[in-house]
């Protein structure tokens, strides 16, 4: 009788049963439960007792019943989003920051053709379960330190069609499950090898469509993408359209083709940073220690040459004397 109750979703039907004594609230006919008589009819009167269980039972029942019908809420999904089954689109919203309502269970992530320009730190809300993000044909030109924390599931980063200049590997250090890195059509023009480094999960690394600089800076990615394009776990797709923009006698060469003969100048000039701070350091230190040792070979020298001149100072004041 409940059940019958609950799936009609009808107020009117639910008075109706109440005033004809379905659910034995005023008469206690038809249910037994209630004290009543089911052969007894409709206009005799009840027991007292009957009275007094069914004007409670019936709407404890009732309320029971709804309360263990109701649907759970569903997963939080932000107005600018469309979610389902664990996926959320939040493209062409105009958005300019992630939002932050997002469900924990969301597994794939859709941020582009928005206006989104940096990613602070803790931009995103703690997604345990995100496999995907993708962030294209945004206006990302900068990806500050603990920007991605809380996405330590990720296996798939599209940051394509972006402004990104820079990129350093405190940004990415919390992506220890990430197998494919997608940095094509930025405006990159070196790229730190900490990067793909600090990411011991990467598989596959894009870089297409960047306006890269071929001189002595990009040396450190040429010998990182050299070293690891031979590994079997590692792939570098669309290699051949890794070209050099800059400069101009090497616009569209391939900067894999190049050789360790083309930066063999690079390798006897290059110094660290380490180097120029370590000159910047001794330096002043042995100006003043020069300084020093030559005042005091200069005393020794002063004194020396006086001592040897005494001597015949007063043997020349014997003579007199003896005269």
């Amino acid at each position: 009788m409940c059940h019958r109750g609950v799936q009609q979703g009808d107020s009117e039907g639910l008075a109706k049963e109440l005033r004809d004594g379905q659910l034995g609230k005023a008469t206690g006919t038809g249910d037994p439960a209630c004290g009543g008589d089911p052969a007894q009819e409709v206009g005799q009167p009840s027991p007292p007792r009957c009275v007094a269980m069914g004007c409670w039972r019936a709407p404890s029942t009732v309320l029971a019943c709804l309360l263990l019908l109701r649907l759970p809420p569903s997963p939080a999904c932000p107005a600018a989003c469309r979610c389902s089954s664990g996926e959320g689109d939040c493209s062409a919203h105009a958005l300019r920051e992630v939002p932050q309502s997002l469900s924990t269970n969301t597994s794939a992530l859709w941020l582009g053709y928005n206006f989104i320009t940096v990613l602070g730190p803790r931009s995103f809300p703690p997604l345990p379960g995100l496999l995907g993000l993708s962030l294209p044909h945004n206006r990302l030109g900068l990806i500050r330190s603990q920007a991605l924390v809380g996405l330590g599931a990720l296996q798939e980063l599209d940051l394509t069609n972006n402004y990104l200049t820079v990129l350093t590997p405190e940004a990415f250090l919390p992506l220890t499950s990430l197998a494919m890195l997608n940095l094509g059509s930025n405006r990159l023009e070196e790229l730190d090898p900490g990067v793909p480094r600090s990411l011991p999960q990467l598989q596959a690394l894009l870089l297409q469509d960047n306006p890269w600089v071929c001189g002595c800076g990009i040396l450190p990615l040429w010998r990182w993408l050299s070293h690891n394009s031979e590994k079997h776990c590692f792939s570098l797709p669309e290699k051949s359209l890794l070209l050099c923009r800059f400069p101009e006698r090497l616009n569209n060469y391939p900067i894999m083709a190049f050789g360790n003969e083309s930066f063999r100048q690079c390798q006897e000039t290059s110094l660290s940073a380490r180097h120029y701070i370590t000159f910047l350091t001794i330096g002043p230190f042995s100006f003043m220690a020069s300084i020093f040792f030559c005042t005091f070979m200069g005393t020794i020298t002063v004194v020396y040459h006086n001592l040897r001149r005494e001597p015949h100072f007063w043997r020349r004041r014997r003579i007199c004397r003896g005269h």
